[in-house]
């Protein structure tokens, strides 16, 4: 099975995690990468991921950045870490020289230029600090309150049934939700 993942990856002219670290990348515990995500392969040694990230579909890290190449003959590269605890969502950017803190949420189709602290939510373009981790959370939790909240059995993993699918869409409608 193991060829078919480097077979489908290099057919999509990306690396898998494994070919990557192979190349120097550091990769810690847990990680999540969601299909589509690009890490910089022709730079993946300036790479460092930490513990239970997960990069959610189409994310792009780059070291590289080749907008000077052309006028200047050289490209500017620079490290890109990130922390611990640390989501970016779908479609996201990550430019060179950027350093991402332990327990981050960045916002889906955000571009990150500057350093994102610790414990806080960021997100756009470009990716600016929305609220703290804290405060994410403890809104979200009050959230759930009052919102349709759903387990393992209303997802594919779960083997959701039909009746189950149908049920969420009349509950969902005009409402978010939140699933296990």
């Amino acid at each position: 099975m193991n060829w078919v993942k480097e077979f489908v990856y290099r057919l999509r002219g990306e690396y898998t995690t494994e070919k990557l670290i192979k190349m120097g990348m550091k990769v810690g515990k847990n990680f999540g990468r969601l299909n589509g995500v690009i890490l910089d392969p022709s730079h993946c040694w300036l790479i460092s991921i930490g513990d239970n990230v997960t990069m959610a579909p189409r994310v792009h890290i780059l070291c590289h950045d080749a907008s000077t190449k052309q006028f200047l003959g050289y490209t500017k590269i620079g490290r890109v870490n990130i922390g611990d605890n640390v989501f970016i969502g779908a479609e996201s950017v990550v430019l060179p020289g950027v350093s991402i803190g332990n327990n981050v949420i960045i916002g889906a189709n955000s571009i990150v230029t500057k350093n994102i602290p610790d414990n806080t939510v960021a997100a756009g373009s470009p990716a600016k600090i929305i609220c703290s981790l804290e405060e994410y959370l403890r809104k979200n939790r009050e959230k759930m309150k009052k919102a349709p909240v759903y387990g393992v059995d209303y997802t594919l993993r779960g083997n959701v049934t039909d009746d189950k699918k149908e049920q969420m869409v009349k509950e969902l409608e005009g409402q978010m939700g939140y699933i296990d």
